[in-house]
């Protein structure tokens, strides 16, 4: 009788419990949501509407917000979503290829200088990049690679903490056993890497892909000191530049849509990468 009473309470309590935890990660949830879902709103409006205040309800000006921000004459928005796409690309795919090729040598090869190799990248990736900015900037300036891509894109391949993460999820799941069969089968080390390391690899550069793109695309610090000509300016450096404008001359609605087109990029790389992280939760998980 007192163990069904006990059994009784435990269940209630869990219960309580469950109810608890749905509740905060609702409230949560919407939270994260609500500010986006007003975004929307609000790029429906036009600006006298957003200037009258608050609407939980959309309104029939989005056609006409999103051409006055396409053909906005004084910030090309096409041209810096074309630039920014173009250098968050880039940088998540040399950023994880390298990362994942630098924990592969790491993880698998045996060498005198392995371990302070591992704490010299550990001790980079503690240095904070303003330190080096500098230092940076002059050096472009000195090798004339202003208004270039360049310095945005090829310093993305030294990347500490992707390099970290790729090494901590190789050594949970890529059992050196592999590397080993594919060299005895004739493989080169190359061919072992992008044909058996780089699949097993999938979730964890589908993360890495997306957290890269995502600072990338968002980068303001560097690209506004090296960008200075309006074809080569990147999305943040546009968004940057509405604050400096008039007020009182401003289109809110068309303000709120370069922002809503800002982030959609960011939105379907995130879709498109997802279902490779799914792929592996859900493999790892039928493995176990």
């Amino acid at each position: 009788m007192m163990n069904d009473e006990q059994s009784r309470k435990a269940r209630i309590q869990l219960m309580i419990t469950r109810v608890v935890v749905y509740a905060i990660l609702i409230f949560l949830t919407f939270l994260c949501l609500f500010f986006f879902y007003m975004l929307i709103i609000n790029s429906t409006r036009s600006n006298a509407e957003l200037q009258a205040g608050f609407s939980a309800l959309p309104h029939g000006h989005f056609i006409e917000n999103f051409k006055n921000a396409w053909t906005d004459a004084s910030i090309n928005i096409p041209r810096g979503m074309l630039n920014s796409f173009i250098i968050a690309s880039c940088c998540a795919v040399l950023t994880t290829y390298f990362s994942a090729l630098t924990a592969y040598g790491i993880h698998i090869y045996d060498f005198k200088l392995k371990k302070p190799a591992f704490l010299f990248i550990m001790a980079v990736m503690m240095i904070p990049p303003q330190v080096s900015a500098v230092g940076f900037i002059q050096l472009m300036y000195k090798f004339k690679l202003t208004n270039n891509f360049l310095p945005l894109i090829v310093p993305s391949i030294a990347a500490p903490i992707v390099f970290f993460y790729m090494k901590q999820y190789m050594e949970s799941v890529l059992p050196i056993e592999i590397v080993e069969s594919a060299r005895i089968d004739g493989a080169s080390e190359f061919r072992t890497f992008n044909q058996i390391v780089l699949p097993v690899m999938k979730p964890a550069i589908a993360v890495q892909m997306i957290f890269s793109f995502v600072q990338s695309w968002n980068n303001y610090f560097i690209p506004a000191l090296l960008l200075d000509k309006a074809e080569m300016k990147t999305v943040p450096i546009m968004i940057a530049q509405l604050r400096s404008a008039d007020y009182s001359k401003f289109d809110m609605g068309k303000v709120y849509m370069f922002i809503l087109l800002a982030i959609l990029p960011v939105l379907i790389v995130y879709l498109l990468l997802s279902r490779f992280i799914i792929r592996g939760v859900t493999a790892g998980a039928v493995k176990g």
